[in-house]
């Protein structure tokens, strides 16, 4: 628990310049773009979620599990993975790039309302091989549990990444701002590929050669679950964002887009911490019942953590909405209290869905993951056309209670019982 908390401390500083990074953002682009601009860019980054989702997800979760079990014999015991994970990942992109290009017109005119953005859809798919340098770094350094190194360099992307997006916002308005968020993980992945090459491990030999079966089927079952992971929630947001803008308009769209925005931001505090110190933790325990004890323990502190930051949102949320956007997004006042009780719920329910992912339940997290995904939009659907764009968080709310309820009952009483 102790290197928990000392992971937190670093993520918080981490989370914290991503949160000053997102402010700053936030306010730029709320001054150029106006609400309408928020959910336009909201679009954006759902799609390039779902690309960079796809193509990264055999060089994600798996690489930071094999590594982490691992790279204590030495880094060459790593490498199989290693290359089996990118030729996954070359594989993918190369459908992905085809698909894309293909069909960026239909991607643009159906979430954009116009053909006109088919050109962002292909910048973007352009950037995707730094993409995936980004997360396969990103992996290795987190299974070597070298969370500094992960942090600084994280933290290195995010001031460049960042400064880049204000420069073209305020020089090229809506237009700066979508070419910068196209390419921001490439951005990432530069600045990763700078930090990592004087690394013994960062070697041609490292990343290529023969790859074998039994290392491809292990990468390939984690890769299944990140696939999934990768396009539900950005799909559902996709679908759920489109349902908003034909129900109430992409104004109210852009108000709720507000709301969403600074729950990500604090979240990734919790988000960051999990995924840099609980994964690599929870992969390196065999025993069941050892992981129910470690999370149960960790759900202790971070949800009560959670909680207290939510409320104090919810105190100061008119300060956050003058401090971050302007008075365009007055409105967005109102539709804090049921979002922020989602949070909470949220990462309650993310500390209990670890175990599938560190002792690779396949079949339970893609399920899990599909179903919940679907009684997003269908709850978006239902709600909106009773309360307006506050269904949306409602449903939101709704839906990790029901997720939360899924996977406290799954690590706690089912997961145990599993050979």
């Amino acid at each position: 628990m102790k290197k928990f908390l000392t992971v937190t401390i670093f993520s918080g500083l981490f989370t914290l310049l991503k949160m000053l990074s997102g402010f700053v953002i936030g306010k730029v682009i709320a001054i150029y773009t106006g609400p309408s601009g928020i959910a336009m860019i909201g679009q954006l980054q759902s799609i390039i979620s779902i690309m960079s989702g796809v193509v990264t997800a055999p060089v994600g979760n798996g690489v930071v599990r094999y590594t982490a079990e691992n790279h204590e014999k030495g880094y060459f015991q790593c490498t199989p993975w290693w290359r089996a994970s990118i030729k996954l990942s070359l594989i993918l992109y190369i459908v992905i790039a085809c698909v894309s290009i293909i069909l960026s017109n239909y991607i643009s005119l159906y979430f954009f309302s116009s053909t006109e953005y088919s050109w962002l859809i292909i910048l973007a798919c352009s950037a995707l091989p730094l993409s995936i340098a980004n997360t396969l770094l990103a992996s290795i350094l987190n299974g070597q549990q070298n969370y500094r190194q992960y942090i600084i360099s994280g933290m290195v992307s995010v001031v460049i990444s960042t400064t880049i997006l204000i420069l073209m916002t305020v020089a090229y308005s809506l237009k700066g701002a979508l070419i910068s968020v196209s390419l921001n993980t490439a951005i990432a992945g530069i600045v990763l590929v700078i930090y990592c090459r004087r690394k013994e491990w960062f070697s041609l030999s490292s990343f290529s050669g023969v790859v074998t079966k039994a290392y491809t089927k292990g990468i390939l079952n984690y890769s299944f679950m990140s696939f999934v992971s990768a396009l539900s929630l950005p799909i559902a947001l996709l679908i759920a964002r489109k349902l908003m803008i034909a129900e109430t308009g992409w104004e109210n769209a852009g108000q709720w887009q507000a709301v969403w925005k600074i729950s990500e931001a604090y979240l990734a505090i919790m988000t960051i911490a999990l995924s840099t110190y609980f994964m690599p933790r929870l992969s390196a325990i065999n025993e069941s019942m050892e992981i129910r004890k470690e999370v149960n323990n960790l759900s202790l502190v971070i949800v009560p953590f959670t909680a207290v930051i939510a409320f104090g949102i919810y105190i100061f949320r008119d300060l956050s909405i003058s401090l971050l956007f302007t008075k365009d997004f007055y409105e967005a006042r109102n539709l804090f209290l049921y979002q922020l009780i989602g949070d909470v719920v949220k990462i309650a329910s993310f500390v209990y869905a670890y175990p599938m992912l560190a002792q690779g339940r396949i079949k339970t997290f893609i399920t899990s993951e599909i179903l919940f995904s679907l009684s997003f939009i269908f709850l978006v659907h239902v709600f909106l056309n009773i309360w307006g764009i506050q269904g949306a968080n409602i449903a939101y709310m709704i839906n990790y209670s029901i997720y939360f309820c899924f996977t406290f009952i799954f690590t706690n009483f089912i997961n145990p019982k599993i050979k």
